[in-house]
């Protein structure tokens, strides 16, 4: 058979509706990471769900526990049809974040898949079981047109990337022989726009922390203490002042990346940053002499998630003890992690804020990888795409968001590229999260496509052991 017939059992798989079918499945293990009490669920999703299709494909899988106490199950499978072909190692998460039902539109409910029109609701339609479920379809469609794949798969499927994914990277130091590959090929996050793909070849790291005034024990009445009493949230306010101007230009030197070189703003040159539904960029919001595609995807931003002083609900007539502002920081490569946070202190000291304390999440984040846009395989991926689609796609050195991608580009020191099968409008982590179905049925000939291609021939120049940069 052909790679046009290859591409066909792949839009038959959606056009017969066997894919709403599988994903309608998917959708219905409440697999949320962030609740102890369903870690059940978190094991019976990857033995019940994952395991049965990947041993179907010829797949030999086993379940592990991660190192970390906190994290999930993760189980891995491979496919070894020669050790002397090319080996693909691919990755999914199969954790959503809280259902958060009793806030989604009448009608729709997190673990029930809702069709309206092109779109596809339910939680992880987007992130991340669609993705990994398109991928492995992909997988089966090359399987049957052409009776063997013509490389090596290795699938590693987790379930604690919500929270950080802990346990991961010490999980893949142990198991390096298990997870070697001579590039990882995965599926996570948006397209910039739905109707072209998009390829990314790392992530901006991320770390979350508050930022805490606590000067008293009670509040006490602000006819009476008014004047007299330091406010917290003046002093919380102020000090985030100091942090970001009124445009939220970061003033913190040490958070002002050196890394937005020649060849990465030419990357970035065209390139949208938002699909054109809401919300609408905010031209005039961030730093001023960089464009948007710029600021979302070569530099950090420094965001205020949450922010309390008394009771916002029902204020009374006092002054409050303390404030509270929980921040996180979206860093590129080229930001020291490890000084992210003494960076900040410094800062403040030198503000006159020696008095708001720092204090770091539990939850673990990823850090900043990037991997160049010349590199023999994202020019080798960019080729098969535009032959499926006709048109070029689109190419981001890194993603906006924050993935474990420092786990394979750093641990194991593979190239890194992700073809992601959302669209930047799909209430990702929030009420109503969805996937339109022309995205995946484009997404599914897209990979179908590019195993078929994989199966024929790859880049001899490919590289391997070229890593990708990491914070």
């Amino acid at each position: 058979m052909s790679r046009e017939q290859a591409l066909g059992l792949a839009a038959a798989y959606f056009e017969g509706g066997q894919f709403q079918s599988d994903l309608a499945a998917l959708v219905t293990y409440k697999t949320e990471s962030q609740k102890p009490e369903q870690a059940p669920e978190l094991k019976r999703y990857l033995t019940q769900a994952i395991q049965p299709k990947l041993e179907a494909l010829g797949f030999t899988c086993a379940l592990h526990s991660a190192p970390d106490a906190q994290g999930g199950p993760i189980l891995t499978g491979a496919r070894i049809e020669d050790p002397a072909l090319p080996t693909i190692l691919t990755y999914g998460h199969g954790d959503v974040v809280r259902g958060q039902a009793a806030q989604w539109r009448e009608g729709l409910h997190p673990f029930e898949l809702t069709e309206e029109g092109e779109r596809l609701y339910g939680r992880g339609t987007a992130d991340n079981k669609v993705q990994h479920l398109i991928n492995i379809a992909a997988i089966e469609a090359v399987l049957e047109a052409r009776g063997k794949l013509g490389f090596n798969v290795k699938f590693l499927i987790e379930m604690s990337e919500e929270i950080g994914s802990p346990g991961l990277s010490e999980f893949a130091e142990a198991e390096r022989e298990r997870l070697s590959a001579d590039v990882l090929i995965a599926s996570d996050g948006p397209r910039l726009r739905p109707e072209r793909a998009t390829m990314f070849m790392g992530a901006r790291g991320g770390l979350s922390f508050d930022l805490t005034v606590d000067l008293r024990e009670g509040a006490h009445h602000s006819g009476n203490w008014g004047g007299l009493l330091a406010d917290p949230a003046m002093i919380l306010s102020h000090a985030l002042a100091c942090i970001c101007d009124a445009r939220g230009q970061i003033q913190v030197p040490e958070w002002r990346p050196t890394s937005l070189t020649g060849d990465i703003r030419a990357a970035l040159r065209d390139l949208p940053v938002s699909e054109g539904s809401d919300p609408k960029v905010d031209e005039d919001w961030g730093e001023e002499e960089l464009t948007p595609a710029e600021r979302a995807y070569g530099w950090n931003s420094f965001a205020v998630l949450a922010m309390t002083s008394g009771v916002p609900e029902a204020p009374v007539n006092a002054i409050s003890a303390k404030a509270r502002a929980t921040c996180q920081l979206r860093y590129v490569v080229g930001t020291d992690p490890e000084q992210i946070l003494p960076s900040l202190r410094r800062h403040l000291n030198a503000h006159g804020f020696s008095g708001v304390h720092i204090t770091t999440h539990e939850r673990g984040f990823f850090e900043a990888t990037r991997l160049s846009p010349d590199h023999p395989w994202v020019r080798y991926v960019e080729r098969s795409l535009t032959a499926t689609t006709g048109q070029k796609p689109h190419v981001l050195p890194n993603l906006a968001g924050s993935l474990p991608n420092d786990v394979f580009a750093g641990v194991l020191g593979l190239p890194t590229v992700w073809i992601p099968h959302s669209y930047l409008g799909c209430s990702q982590h929030a009420p109503d999260e969805h996937v339109l179905k022309p995205v995946c049925l484009d997404a599914l000939r897209v990979m179908a496509g590019l195993f078929w291609d994989i199966g024929t021939e790859v880049p001899a120049d490919s590289g391997a052991g070229q890593q990708a940069e990491t914070a």
